[in-house]
Formats: C-alpha cells, sequence, structure tokens
C-alpha cells in the first residue's frame, strides 16, 4: 500500500472510533442519570482499576498499555464530565505538583479549584465545595507529608483512591545563578534537594511557602530571587529554568491521595488506611498488630504521630493490604478496636500498580 491509501485506511479507522466514542459517551450520560437519581458518588475507583486492568489485558499491541491508559484517562475524563461536572481541589495553581497529580488521576475535562494550604482542600471537600480533593501524603525521598496525616485526625472524609507522580524539581529564575539571595519553595521540595542547594547555594535564605506554585509567582515579582518547582510551573510564572533535575534521588516519587466523603468499593485489589491511638502499658503496639497476623494481613506501612492533645499521646497511622468488607479484615480491626483507645477507617482504596 501506498501513503495515499495509508491514509485513506486511517480516515476509515477514525470514522469508527468517533462513532464508537460518542455511543460510549451516550451510555455514560445515562450511567450518570443512573447514579445522580440514587445519590451515587460519580467516580469509582474500583471501576476504574477493573476498566484499565481489562485495557492491559486485551492490549496486544503495538500501543504500549501505558499509551493506552493514557488515552483512556482523557476518554474517561470526558465521560465523567457528561456524567457530572466535577470540581477537583488541588494544593496550589495550575503547575503544581498536586495539579499534575489530579490531572494524571482524572483527566483534562475537569475542573480544578486551586488552594492556598492543604487545609483548604479539606475544607471546600468536607463543606460540599467540590467533589474531590487531591493532597500529597508521602514523598520516596523526604517521607511523610505530616500536614496532610493531621488533618485525618479530626476529618470524616475518606480516602477512595491513591495516584504515584515521578517528580522532578527545576531551579528557577529571572535572574542569575550567582545573584539569588533567596529561594522560594515548599518545605518537603527544599527536603528533596538538600545535596544540590548546599553545594550550589549554601548561603541563600531557604524560605517555606504553602506551594510551589506560590514560591514561583512569588520569585516571579521579586529581585534575585529563585524558585523550585515544576517545569509546566517556570512557563505559567514566566521564570526561566537554570538548573533541571535538581531531586537529590533520581527516581524520586509523590503518593497523592484522593479525598471524598466516601471510599471505594471492593476491586479485588485494595488497600486500606486506619489510624488508632493505644493505651499506655508495655507491650500496647506489640498487641495491636497481633490481630493483623492472626488473620494474615501484611501491613505495608506504620507511622505514628504526636496526637497534640497530650504530651507523648500518639496516634498511629497504619496501611494494610485488604479492603475494609474483606472478612478477614473486619475481624482483624474488630479485635483491635476492643483493645485501642480509639479507631478511625481512613478509607479503602484500589492499590496502584
Amino acid at each position: 500500500m501506498d501513503l495515499k491509501e495509508l491514509r485513506k485506511k486511517i480516515d476509515a479507522l477514525d470514522a469508527q472510533l468517533v462513532n464508537l466514542l460518542n455511543q460510549r459517551s451516550e451510555v455514560s450520560k445515562h450511567i450518570g442519570k443512573f447514579k445522580l437519581a440514587r445519590k451515587q458518588s460519580i467516580y469509582a475507583p474500583d471501576r476504574e482499576q477493573k476498566v484499565f486492568d481489562g485495557l492491559a489485558m486485551l492490549n496486544q499491541g503495538p500501543l504500549p498499555d501505558e499509551a493506552l491508559v493514557g488515552i483512556y484517562r482523557e476518554i474517561m475524563s470526558s465521560s465523567l464530565a457528561l456524567e457530572k461536572p466535577l470540581q477537583i481541589a488541588m494544593l496550589g495553581q495550575e503547575g503544581s505538583y498536586t495539579s499534575a497529580a489530579a490531572k494524571k488521576k482524572f483527566g483534562s475535562q475537569i475542573s480544578y479549584i486551586p488552594c492556598m494550604n492543604i487545609a483548604e482542600v479539606f475544607h471546600k471537600v468536607e463543606h460540599g465545595d467540590c467533589d474531590y480533593g487531591v493532597v500529597a501524603i508521602e514523598n520516596s525521598t523526604e517521607g511523610s507529608v505530616r500536614n496532610t496525616y493531621d488533618l485525618f485526625v479530626d476529618s470524616e472524609l475518606k480516602i477512595c483512591s491513591q495516584v504515584m507522580v515521578k517528580i522532578a524539581h527545576h531551579f528557577m529564575s529571572k535572574t542569575s545563578l550567582r545573584n539569588i539571595k533567596r529561594i522560594y519553595s515548599h518545605p518537603q521540595v527544599f527536603g528533596q534537594c538538600r545535596q544540590w542547594l548546599w553545594s550550589h547555594l549554601p548561603e541563600a535564605k531557604q524560605i517555606w511557602v504553602q506551594s510551589t506554585s506560590e514560591g514561583a509567582e512569588i520569585a516571579a515579582r521579586e529581585k534575585n530571587a529563585a524558585a523550585i518547582a515544576s517545569k509546566e510551573t517556570a512557563r505559567t510564572t514566566k521564570l526561566k529554568i537554570l538548573h533541571s533535575n535538581i531531586q537529590d534521588i533520581p527516581h524520586n516519587t509523590t503518593k497523592f491521595f484522593v479525598i471524598a466523603p466516601e471510599d471505594a468499593a471492593p476491586s479485588g485489589n485494595d488497600r486500606t488506611s486506619i489510624l488508632f491511638s493505644i493505651k499506655d502499658r508495655v507491650g500496647a503496639l506489640y498487641g495491636m498488630l497481633t490481630p493483623f497476623y492472626k488473620h494474615k494481613i501484611n501491613l505495608t506501612k506504620i507511622e505514628s504521630r504526636p496526637s497534640k492533645k497530650r504530651v507523648w499521646d500518639y496516634y498511629f497511622f497504619v496501611d494494610f493490604e485488604g479492603h475494609r468488607l474483606d472478612k478477614n479484615v473486619q475481624k482483624a480491626l474488630s479485635q483491635l478496636d476492643e483493645m485501642c483507645k480509639y479507631l478511625k477507617i481512613l478509607g479503602s482504596y484500589p492499590v496502584v500498580k
């Protein structure tokens, strides 16, 4: 076949794709009406994961699975928008790392609402101003985002999904490196770029702000100032990238949670997050973990945070494999509830592969 014939074949396939995509969209609209009539959540993380798993099984190439997921992310984003116009609360402006995580999860056809801090993200979802929120919870280099953990203690919101984003930090300014006196960024970012900053700008003042996009906006206004943020933020603030990929560890990844009034239904491959406080006695923490061992539940993380209500009183945050509705999980949580002072299920959600 010559080029003309090949292009004609592409045109015919495009016509079929457009027709099929519109048929799919019509079905999505009916699904939206069904859910809204029954006051069900529009976004279904368990269904989303099953769709992606199904695509991987169907795909025979040459299109890579990752590319196919990217295409379907936008198809599903359009479907969600047809079912109900969604608003997603996120930290920072367009170009922030949370913005990248939100778009990776929900696509480009959804409305995103910038927030000044993580507490505002929780507030907007709690009060119904936004349908979902996206918050950072942990970085592979710097560890947990403590503010997010603390907000879960008093919030009734649930974790319904998670998303992983590879983070590349870029050093940006209006001036040259030798003139920089102040650097603006989120405290987690400074921790992730500690070695580079010590080597290149040990005398520069590091100023913490609520988000990387806020830091870039300040640096764009001030003289002799710089910011550490994403490539997209450099574009939106018109700052020049002086150095790229300054993170200390090349494979720097941040995990984000999607928060909502309800968590996800079982998908068959889930994780659950809880928090609890223990009675102050010898071996108390060991005792708290025994039900998980007894019911063969694999713990994937345990972390403590001060309760801020009494000196040396702590909350423990635990992630484990399984859904809160699984029988073995229910038995373990029932036993744990009898042993601890306070137990709260933060949510069950599909595992990101």
